[in-house]
């Protein structure tokens, strides 16, 4: 199991934000300062999204991210604005080792394949948010259908791995919801990273417990409910 610290930046800056919320953005400072504490404390894989990209500027904070790639040499996937396969195709000739497709995944299937054949499956995760089973899209305003039609239709087109965000729970730091993550690891054979609701250690360890490849802290790190030198243990 992998640990990804998160590292969401918006308008240059390092934020989380509660259910999606924009107007409810924390913010943590310089995005590359953050990625250098969490790989300086032991994190070997980072989860950037661009968050302005998600609102509708995919070239914004394009420079911060070349740097945390270029400067932690950890493995970094990335989500947010990517709306084509040229659009992920660029970000991985950057050293993103993975990028993550969302809306793009679910508007234009076809994508998942063309990335995956071009660059190998290993680079497309496809992302399966969820609110209440279904895929919500169009930054979780749009419903999509059922999620675990979705991660087999995801499969069959060759992503590598899955994200699965339960957005009922994501950002509220009252822990995660498990039976949709174990739902999701019996109907796939796809690695699956669960993120959304990640509280405690016990949540982790639960996660583990349940099959899951990884675990996104976002929230619950940068508040200190998670200590990340704890959580790497865990999954050790």
């Amino acid at each position: 199991m992998e640990i990804f610290p998160a590292v969401d930046i918006l308008g240059g800056r390092c934020v989380q934000l509660v259910q999606g919320v924009r107007e409810d953005a924390r913010f943590y400072g310089d995005p590359l300062a953050c990625a250098t504490r969490w790989t300086d404390e032991g994190a070997t894989a980072l989860h950037i999204i661009n968050l302005d990209g998600a609102f509708g500027s995919a070239r914004e904070n394009a420079e911060q991210i070349c740097r945390i790639v270029s400067e932690t040499g950890v493995f970094v996937q990335l989500g947010g604005g990517i709306r084509s396969a040229e659009d992920a195709a660029a970000w991985l000739d950057l050293g993103v080792d993975r990028v993550i497709l969302g809306t793009l995944a679910i508007r234009h299937p076809e994508s998942i394949r063309e990335i995956a054949e071009e660059h190998g499956s290993s680079s497309v995760m496809a992302g399966v948010d969820a609110r209440g089973g279904e895929i919500v899209v169009e930054g979780w305003t749009e419903r999509a259908g059922d999620y675990l039609h979705w991660a087999e239709r995801f499969e069959h087109l060759g992503a590598g791995s899955l994200l699965f965000t339960n957005v009922d729970v994501e950002g509220l730091e009252q822990g995660i919801d498990p039976e949709p993550v174990r739902r999701l690891v019996a109907h796939t054979r796809l690695p699956v990273v669960a993120a959304g609701g990640i509280t405690c250690i016990d949540d982790i360890t639960a996660l583990r417990g349940m099959g899951a490849a990884g675990a996104v802290l976002g929230s619950a790190l940068y508040s200190g409910k998670i200590a990340l030198c704890e959580a790497l243990e865990a999954i050790r």
